[in-house]
């Protein structure tokens, strides 16, 4: 798989209507979303391109065989098609944004 991590996409303090700007250009909806520490989201598949970026607190993504942890500011991208997981690792509530194509 290519590289999915994309360190410091945005600056911070991320603003989500930059995010939601940016991601509206390239054709992305965007929704928030807070997990408490701890949350895992486990195996799901689309059958559309997602994207993901933290606005507070950090997570781990399993894309198929390739495992990212997120940082504020980072952007993963997750293909369609692709099994994924997503754990809150922060030690605090994650605020993160999704949106797909």
């Amino acid at each position: 798989m290519t590289d999915i991590l994309t360190k410091h996409r945005f600056l911070a303090p991320i603003d989500p209507a930059a995010v939601r700007a940016d991601w509206a250009a390239r054709g992305y909806s965007c929704q928030d979303f807070v997990d408490p520490p701890g949350q895992q989201w486990r195996d799901f598949v689309h059958q559309s391109n997602e994207l993901v970026t933290v606005v507070e607190g950090h997570l781990r993504l399993t894309v198929g065989d390739t495992t990212v942890e997120a940082a504020p500011g980072d952007e993963v991208f997750i293909p369609k098609g692709a099994n994924h997981s997503v754990v809150n690792i922060h030690d605090a509530f994650t605020h993160w944004l999704f949106g797909y194509d």
